[in-house]
C-alpha cells in the first residue's frame, strides 16, 4: 500500500518494474487518485491474465450441492477433486483452464440474494448454440430447472443461452460462444485503449 501523501506534496507510484513520474495530488479525492493510478499503471506495465484460475462458492448444504454440481459439471466436461481444506470438505470441479470449488457456508440465516453485494451470476461458455440446446435438455432430464435456450437480443444479436439456479439460488448460465469474443481475441493487439477499446478502434 502506498504511503499517505499530504495535500500539495508529490507522490511516486511503483507499477511493476516501472516507476510512474511523480504527480501533484493536491485536491484529489481518493477515488480520483485510484483511477489515475490505475490508468498510469495500465500504460506503464501490463500483465496479461490468461484465465480465471478459480472461483469458490459457499453452500449451505454441501451434500445437496454436490448432488447438483456433480450433474452440471459432468455435463460441462469438468473433473472433480475432493481434497479437504483446513479439515473442511471442499469439492473442486476443474477443467484445463479454470476451477469451480464449493465449500461449506457459515450459518447466517440469510438466503442468497443476487442483488445484494457479492456474486450476481456466473456464466459458462460453450462452443455452439447446439451445445446449449443439448445441455439444457440434459439438465432438465436430470431434474434441473433450466430455461429454454433462446436468443437474448438485449445482450447481443447472437446471445444464445440457458439459465438455471443451484440449490442455494446462485444463478448460473451457459452461453454459446459469441462473435464479439472472437473479435476481441482476433483483434486484441489493436485494442490499445483501456476504456471502450473496440469502439475507439472502430470495430463496433
Amino acid at each position: 500500500m502506498a504511503a499517505r501523501t499530504e495535500p500539495g506534496r508529490r507522490a511516486a507510484w511503483q507499477c511493476g518494474a516501472s516507476t510512474v513520474k511523480p504527480l501533484t495530488v493536491a485536491a484529489q479525492t481518493p477515488e480520483t487518485c485510484l483511477r489515475l493510478r490505475a490508468e498510469l499503471c495500465y500504460t506503464s506495465a501490463v500483465i496479461g491474465v490468461t484465465a480465471v484460475d478459480h472461483i469458490y462458492v459457499a453452500v449451505t448444504d454441501i451434500a445437496r450441492a454436490e448432488a447438483f454440481y456433480d450433474v452440471v459439471m459432468k455435463l460441462l466436461g469438468f473433473r472433480k477433486g475432493t481434497t479437504p481444506i483446513a479439515g473442511e470438505r471442499h469439492l473442486h470441479y476443474f477443467n484445463p483452464v479454470t476451477q469451480y470449488t464449493i465449500r461449506p457456508a457459515r450459518p447466517t440465516g440469510r438466503a442468497h440474494d443476487a442483488y445484494s453485494p457479492g456474486l450476481h451470476h456466473l456464466c459458462f461458455c460453450v462452443g455452439t448454440p447446439a451445445e446449449v440446446d443439448l445441455l439444457a435438455q440434459a439438465l432438465r432430464a436430470a431434474g434441473v430447472d433450466a430455461s429454454a435456450p433462446q436468443i437474448y437480443p438485449e445482450y447481443a444479436e447472437d446471445y444464445y443461452a440457458t439459465f438455471f439456479c443451484d440449490p442455494d439460488g446462485i444463478r448460473l448460465e451457459v452461453v454459446a460462444h459469441r462473435r464479439l469474443r472472437s473479435l476481441i481475441r482476433d483483434q486484441w493487439d489493436e485494442l490499445t485503449e483501456f476504456e471502450d477499446p473496440l469502439r475507439k478502434a472502430g470495430l463496433l
